[in-house]
């Protein structure tokens, strides 16, 4: 697709669903991944220095050693605000650099003393389940706050030209400065919102947990139903931070994950559902799809599905199995977020509790099984054998009743495509699952993978594909360059905004190992598992 395709396309104007605000959506979404990847650090850190594990250890010099292990986990978990405030300024503003970061710091700094000096005034006479006096406490939302009001800040100022006797104050230099008069006036404003806020939030924390299993199971089937939106981020920094609050011994937390990681024996209600599903009903669903596959693309649908359902297994991220069958047979999809919901709801009712660090794999089950606050984990993996049953049943019988199109049951064009993209080792289509991501410049193009007996084959290249042959095809399946107006990516998605997203060629984006496509207005999602970020660094580099 040529630049001047293009700019024909610009020109015919844009097309497609409109959804107000969607883009900035997307792109706080994504943002708040950024400190969300801190988790797993914090959480193992944090869990190894517990006294049942590590900490229990009582020699010179390595006892203390694992003592302070845990207090570096914890420190990181006490400071989700400041992540969150420098994360979300960083994965939200276009043109991000250290000094965007640095802004977000000093921001926040700034809300925090305001929030200090305005406790005694706003929350005169009221104290705190210690009976200490109450403070005021946006806890993650202040930090995303602050995040965001950088990242705007930051694309508007970064480049301004201050006169000349004040010029060395100018550029990205002016940023902080303008951040912190700018979080001075929106904490002091915050301040006297925080009644209004704090009870909002209690009512939304009560309406959840008073109704128990139905706002489990209301959690859970919009957690999934967002998932195609890329908007689940958003809910889930909800519950995991803001969720309910707890006094430990370094003060009052709040969220499922982190009052969970605190000890408090309520905690991790919320997220203990997830295990059956991430865990042992994907990875079943998967050996479902590949049992009903027609017998010439059941090679494809192994390669597509296979390193999926392992991923699902062992890291709970589920996205590129998700997206294997989200579009092809989207009732499919409803059950799985229906099943998502009736799991919560079930493991809410069994009293089960268990967090995770990161999502409900095999490693987090493992490294949390055993943690204070867990309780019930036998009956958790009792339900999640069970869940396999269920998902394997279910899908297989969905499938077959209904015909749907999921990996293996395509006509035979896309099924060609497929077969292509997993005929040899190294093919995105066969590796775009699979957590390697010092792979990504030795993929191989798969039309060179394909048999020499298609026009589509007949130049084709011969050698695999290099770092700027690599970016040069996924320009090319975008549109071409003058086809793009901004280049991202979250964990297992290339989020792009196009000018015109009829340009883009998603069969060729499958080919080149997408395990799903999604456009909404002019924002495209392509999800090529972890090696998405490794791909956009690429495409950036090429353009």
């Amino acid at each position: 697709m040529t630049a001047t395709a293009a700019q024909s396309g610009a020109r015919s104007g844009r097309s497609g669903l409109r959804i107000p605000g969607f883009a900035q959506l997307q792109r706080l979404g994504k943002s708040l991944m950024l400190p969300i990847a801190v988790l797993p650090a914090a959480g193992i850190l944090l869990r190894l220095g517990q006294d049942d594990l590590l900490g229990s250890i009582e020699t010179p010099v390595i006892g203390p050693f694992f003592d302070a292990m845990s207090a570096a986990g914890d420190a990181l978990f006490a400071n989700l605000a400041l992540l969150f405030a420098v994360g979300v300024a960083i994965g939200f503003a276009k043109k991000a650099d250290g000094s965007t970061a640095l802004a977000a710091v000093v921001g926040y700094l700034v809300m925090g003393k305001v929030f200090e000096a305005m406790s005694p005034v706003v929350l005169a006479g009221q104290t705190d389940a210690a009976g200490d006096p109450l403070m005021i406490n946006y806890s993650v939302f202040g930090g995303i706050i602050i995040g965001l009001v950088t990242a705007v800040l930051f694309d508007r100022f970064h480049t301004i030209a201050l006169p000349t006797y004040l010029g060395f104050f100018g550029g990205r230099r002016f940023v902080p400065i303008i951040v912190s008069l700018t979080a001075l006036l929106i904490a002091f404003a915050m301040s006297y919102l925080y009644p209004l806020f704090s009870a909002g939030l209690n009512g939304l924390g009560a309406f959840i947990g008073g109704t128990g299993a139905v706002g489990a199971f209301l959690y859970g089937f919009a957690n999934r139903m967002l998932i195609p939106l890329g908007l689940h981020h958003i809910l889930n920094s909800y519950v995991w931070f803001l969720q309910g609050s707890y006094t430990g011994p370094n003060g009052v937390v709040t969220g499922e994950l982190t009052r969970f990681a605190a000890g408090d024996p309520t905690g991790g209600a919320l997220t203990a559902g997830f295990y059956p599903v991430l865990m042992f009903g994907l990875p079943a669903a998967a050996l479902a799809m590949i049992h009903v596959a027609r017998p010439r693309q059941k090679k494809a649908a192994i390669g597509i599905l296979g390193a999926a359902a392992i991923t699902a297994l062992v890291t709970g991220i589920t996205e590129p199995l998700e997206f294997a069958f989200m579009f092809l047979a989207f009732p499919l999809y409803v059950v799985h977020a229906i099943l998502t919901g009736l799991s919560l709801a079930i493991a809410y009712l069994l009293d089960i509790h268990l967090g995770f660090s990161f999502s409900a794999g095999l490693i987090d089950l493992l490294l949390y099984g055993t943690a204070p606050a867990a309780s019930n984990i036998p009956l958790l993996v009792i339900m999640g054998l069970a869940y396999a049953v269920v998902y394997y049943v279910l899908f297989r019988v969905v499938i077959t009743r209904w015909n749907l199109r999921t990996p293996g049951r395509e006509d035979d064009d896309v099924a060609a495509a497929e077969a292509a993209a997993v005929s040899s080792e190294g093919a995105p289509g066969a590796t775009s699952t699979t957590p390697d991501v010092g792979r990504v410049d030795q993929l191989v193009d798969p039309a060179a993978a394909a048999p020499a007996t298609g026009t589509a084959t007949a130049t084709a290249p011969s050698a695999p594909a290099t770092s700027d042959d690599r970016a040069e095809q996924l320009i090319a399946a975008f549109g071409g360059r003058q086809n793009l107006v901004n280049v991202d990516a979250c964990i297992t998605r290339l989020r792009m905004e196009v000018v015109d997203k009829d340009l883009v060629d998603k069969a060729r984006l499958r080919q080149l190992g997408a395990a799903g496509v999604l456009e909404v207005g002019n924002n495209v999602q392509a999800v090529f598992g972890v090696q998405a970020e490794a791909l956009k660094t690429l495409i950036n580099d090429s353009l």
